[in-house]
């Protein structure tokens, strides 16, 4: 699922205490970016001293993300991201209140932004005086496109009083952490991660829910969906083409310029783990932790992982910035090498991989067996936000890999 990031840091690191004579407000901070059709997507700041320093987190649900990375010059500050190529400019109004833009780079452009942020918490301010519907549950979800094109998902929401949260699956991955409010006969959500910035609405009908679902800039889409405890998702396919030996074969240089190739003696003999990702694609940031961990535990039994990575552009040095982020973030020990193909490419399989099929999701996991041959294709991630899907997916993924280790 290729998805971009949003307004990660109203203030990541803004300096001790005074741009000018302003003095910055610890604390909770509701932040939100402006769409122009007149839309908020909303989130949460905690602003905390540290060491001399006001340290910004970003907050969905149970995920807070430290930002890092700003330069400072009174009362103005730019705040880039920890991972993705986005960042924000922004004024100190007041100590109780920042204003800027976001700017996320991008192969065709830049997207820019509005957001504000000000002291004080509520991720959303919606009240009713009526009687709050139940929304708690599983519920079949069909989103339908600008163009008009649908894609089917499965929401999953918990409910607390009027307080929600959950996550939306895909077939391929899951819209991360949702955290909102359920008011009267309508629903809010939303998310901030730097890749990502949904604002989710909809009301509650007899017996179906119905809304829109807004996307950093892009296009609003609206969507329905019915309550089904037995809804499951089809995955996407990739495959290997027919008639070939069912090995892959590729060639790709690592982020210190050196080729690494899938045919080397440290990958003979070894179960190989193929991580299809991207340094823009916040599933993929889930994945990476995942993979970096297991890596560690894992590679004295003959495992190795490969990355290959996808990025927004072909620019190399631009790659080789964004994906050592990811690596020293998870402190990654496995070969992560760049394509040098983009994941807009329609061609970008045949380019890298053509002894398979069309991969169209990111992220996409390929089992190797010792031999070399592909055992499985994994079109299918969903991370930490997604409860037991996370759960379960790791359980099938190490079951999936011991059997391979055993084999002769």
């Amino acid at each position: 699922m290729i998805k971009r990031y949003g307004f990660l840091a109203a203030c990541l690191a803004l300096s001790l205490s005074t741009f000018g004579q302003t003095t910055v407000k610890a604390g909770r901070w509701h932040a939100a970016l402006q769409r122009k059709d007149g839309n908020t997507i909303p989130f949460e700041l905690d602003l905390q001293y540290q060491q001399g320093k006001l340290t910004c987190y970003i907050v969905n649900g149970q995920e807070r993300i430290r930002t890092e990375d700003v330069a400072l010059t009174r009362d103005s500050a730019v705040i880039r991201m920890p991972l993705f190529e986005s960042y924000f400019k922004m004024k100190v109004v007041d100590a109780n209140t920042l204003r800027g833009v976001w700017i996320q780079d991008g192969p065709d452009g830049n997207v820019v932004m509005p957001f504000t942020a000000a002291a004080g918490a509520g991720r959303f301010r919606a009240t009713s005086a009526g009687t709050n519907k139940t929304i708690q549950g599983k519920w079949k979800m069909d989103i339908t496109r600008a163009n008009q094109t649908k894609r089917h998902a499965l929401a999953e929401f918990t409910q607390n009083g009027n307080a929600l949260s959950g996550s939306i699956l895909t077939p391929s991955a899951d819209y991360r952490y949702l955290e909102g409010v359920v008011a009267g006969d309508s629903l809010f959500l939303s998310t901030f991660d730097g890749s990502h910035a949904f604002l989710i609405k909809a009301k509650v009908n007899s017996d179906h829910l119905s809304g829109s679902f807004f996307n950093s800039d892009r296009p609003a889409e609206s969507w329905i969906a019915v309550k089904d405890a037995k809804a499951a998702l089809t995955p996407t396919v990739a495959s290997v083409k027919p008639g070939g030996n069912g090995k892959l074969d590729f060639t790709f240089k690592d982020l210190d310029g050196n080729a690494v190739s899938l045919q080397s003696d440290r990958y003979k003999g070894k179960v190989v783990i193929v991580q299809i990702m991207g340094s823009w694609c916040s599933n993929c940031m889930d994945e990476t932790a995942f993979l970096s961990d297991y890596y560690t535990r894992n590679r004295s039994k003959g495992v190795e992982v490969i990355a290959l990575a996808y990025e927004a552009g072909t620019d190399p040095e631009r790659s080789k910035n964004t994906i050592r982020k990811f690596q020293t973030k998870f402190n990654v020990q496995y070969a992560m090498l760049i394509t040098g193909v983009s994941a807009g490419d329609p061609q970008r399989t045949e380019k890298t991989l053509p002894q398979l099929t069309p991969i169209t999701s990111f992220p996409t996991t390929i089992l190797l067996d010792k031999h070399g041959v592909v055992s499985d294709i994994k079109t299918s991630f969903y991370g930490p936000a997604s409860g037991e899907h996370y759960t379960k997916f790791k359980a099938d993924f190490e079951k999936s890999v011991n059997a391979l280790l055993v084999q002769k």
